[in-house]
This record gives C-alpha cells, sequence and structure tokens, in this order.
C-alpha cells in the first residue's frame, strides 16, 4: 500500500510539472494611433511569454480621465506624454514612464486624386476648399483635438498653414485618430489629417496615398507610456518588452521614431 501511495504521489508530481506553467493577463490603453503597431508587437510577446494582453485602443485624453477615475488599465501608453505626467502628478502611476516613439502627422486621402500632391503639404485641403467654393462639401477629417492628441496637431498644421478658419465648415471629427483615418477615406471625404503610424497600416496602405506634414508646424507627438499603480508583472514584462530591440523595430516599421 506504501508503494502504491508513493507511486501516486510521484504520478501526481509528473503531471502538475508537465502542465504549462499558468500566465498572466494585463489590461492595456493605448492610443489608437497605435492600433496596428501595438496589436503586432503584442502578439510576438504572448507567442513568446504565454502571457495574455487585454488591448484597448482610444483617444489619449479619454484615457487619462478613465485612469484618474480608477479604470483598471496597467499600462497606458500615450500619444501625448502631458497625459502621463498628469497621471503621475496626481499619484496613478508608478513613475513618470518613459517615452517610447516619437509619432508624425500625414495628409491621408484616397488614391487617384485630380491632384498630385506636389511640395504642398495641404494640397489636399486648398483643394476640398476650392470645391466648396463651388458649392460641394467634401469633408476633412481629424480626430477631436480636446482629448485626441493627433487631433491638436492637425489643428496647429492648420493654423500654421492659415486654413484652420476656413475649414470650419468641412471638418469632421473623429472620437479618435484611428476613427479619424476612416472617415477620411470615406466617399464623401477629401482626405484627412492622421497618423503616419495608421497610413502604414496593411488594411490602409493599399487603399490610400498621404503625404508627411513638415514636423515644424505642430508640436511634438512624444509618445510616453506608463504602469500605473494597478500594474501586476505581466505589464511590467510588456512594459520592458516594448523597450528592448524586438519592440522598437516594431514602432519603427510602422513610422514611429524611437531615438
Amino acid at each position: 500500500m506504501r508503494g502504491l501511495y508513493r507511486h501516486g504521489l510521484l504520478l501526481a508530481w509528473l503531471l502538475l510539472t508537465a502542465m504549462p506553467v499558468s500566465a498572466g493577463t494585463a489590461t492595456v490603453a493605448a492610443a489608437s494611433s497605435l492600433q496596428f503597431a501595438l496589436t503586432e508587437a503584442a502578439e510576438r510577446f504572448e507567442h513568446d511569454t504565454r502571457h495574455t494582453l487585454r488591448l484597448n485602443f482610444g483617444s489619449s485624453g479619454n484615457f487619462r480621465r478613465q485612469i484618474a477615475q480608477g479604470a483598471p488599465f496597467e499600462l497606458f501608453l500615450s500619444a501625448d506624454e502631458r497625459y502621463v505626467e498628469a497621471l503621475h502628478d496626481e499619484g496613478h502611476t508608478r513613475d513618470e514612464g518613459v517615452i517610447y516613439a516619437h509619432g508624425r502627422l500625414v495628409w491621408l486621402q484616397r488614391p487617384g486624386q485630380a491632384k498630385s500632391f506636389g511640395d504642398a503639404p495641404m494640397a489636399g485641403v486648398e483643394q476640398a476648399l476650392a470645391r466648396h467654393a463651388k458649392g460641394e462639401r467634401p469633408r476633412i477629417a481629424l480626430a477631436n483635438p480636446e482629448h485626441a492628441p493627433y487631433g491638436v496637431a492637425a489643428q496647429q498644421a492648420l493654423t500654421h498653414a492659415g486654413l484652420w478658419d476656413q475649414t470650419e465648415p468641412l471638418r469632421v471629427l473623429g472620437e479618435n485618430v484611428s476613427q479619424a483615418a476612416q472617415f477620411a477615406l470615406s466617399d464623401d471625404a477629401q482626405g484627412g489629417l492622421v497618423a503616419y503610424s495608421l497610413a502604414l497600416a496593411p488594411p490602409l496602405v493599399d487603399r490610400s496615398e498621404y503625404i508627411l506634414i513638415p514636423e515644424g508646424w505642430h508640436d511634438p507627438l512624444r509618445h510616453r507610456m506608463v504602469l500605473t499603480c494597478k500594474a501586476g508583472d505581466t505589464a511590467q514584462a510588456f512594459y520592458t518588452w516594448l523597450q528592448q530591440e524586438e519592440g522598437r523595430a516594431i514602432f519603427q516599421h510602422y513610422g514611429f521614431s524611437t531615438d
């Protein structure tokens, strides 16, 4: 009997050690400009570590407010570092986080438009205004500047070009920059000012064209990420992984600068 008991214990131990080690789960809030880049990064991280990530994409400003109100996000990747700094000042994060990327703004439109870009980044906007003067109403899409960093950059770029006030009747605002990109490629739109990372994403690259907006036309788009006070080991591991070579390479592939 004693031998059978020992044999049973040994068998149970072998079965337990043969089972995969359970991996953790982390809930992530990320700017919608990261929709494709971070999804690819998360897939690689999950494959390598067997951890699970719950990705939530939206406007950085909305996530900043939700985290301050107690939302259970463990890692926050913002498209504007000021939202992270505000959360840190209010005691909602472990520290000040790190800058993980710098973004760019582009004019995005459907391919084959009547006039080429040439050297004029706002040629598409000027075309829309010309059509409006003829009685048409082509839409110009951008993210809502009230809570979306790329919307702020779009407003600044239009203001720099002297076109902000003129475009008021044509503007359509997306809740975030990903929605603005969808609006920009709709049938009734001339185009829109959106994140470069979205213009390079596989679902858009074959059905759109773009031109980069000069960086000096708007404030720098410094993307900062931070662990919240709710962060666990999985969030910490992903935070570290994104700062390493493989994570940085994915950001670079989608047009982000990681210097």
